[in-house]
């Protein structure tokens, strides 16, 4: 059954010329797909196209794909850029309406609050929540970047440096740098309880 194929084996059947095997991989990956470039793009309507349009740049380009990163890093990559290809193209709107980090990480990140949401926490919980998104906004692309598929996503660091197209190195300085940040707005709210904790 083309549904349980791994997606190496997918990747093969679509390049064979099967289509149906690459709606497989867009069923297994459309959801993560528009949760990244929610990130990014702030319309709904507008999501769904950079999804789709993602999606069709990958089958074009997939011929060229060797698997030298998993298929979703690589798709990763081309949503990433869709994204903010999308973003330059509307450059017209006024600055901060593009990118709302803050909405579009909002659900993601809530789950790890909980680890602190105690009585002592409760009352500061949207003020905790404010100071982490306007953290992560404000923090350099690299930068950004890096810690967001980190601790968002869930990514190794060797999957990061392939997606970021850079040394494991640069994305240990990255996360490194981007925990120390955050960290540095976080500690005033929470007294050091966050310290060392990352998010």
């Amino acid at each position: 059954m083309t549904g349980s194929c791994t997606d190496q084996e997918l990747v093969a059947r679509v390049k064979a010329g099967d289509k149906q095997a690459f709606n497989v991989l867009v069923e297994k990956y459309q959801h993560r797909l528009v949760k990244l470039i929610s990130r990014y793009v702030h319309d709904r309507a507008e999501v769904l196209d950079v999804a789709q349009e993602t999606f069709i740049r990958a089958y074009r380009a997939l011929p060229n794909f060797r698997g030298e990163s998993s298929f979703y890093t690589w798709l990763y990559r081309i949503g990433l850029n869709t994204a903010k290809n999308h973003l330059v193209s509307l450059n017209r709107r006024p600055p901060g309406s593009d990118i709302d980090v803050q909405d579009a990480e909002r659900y993601d990140i809530e789950s790890r609050l909980k680890d602190y949401d105690t009585p002592e926490t409760l009352a500061q919980r949207e003020e905790i929540e404010r100071a982490v998104f306007v953290a992560i906004e404000e923090l350099p692309e690299d930068l950004r970047t890096a810690i967001t598929l980190r601790e968002i996503d869930g990514l190794s660091y060797e999957e990061i440096a392939q997606t970021m197209d850079c040394p494991i190195g640069t994305v240990r300085s990255r996360i490194f740098r981007a925990r120390d940040i955050i960290a540095r707005r976080l500690n005033p709210l929470f007294s050091g309880s966050l310290s060392g904790g990352g998010l």
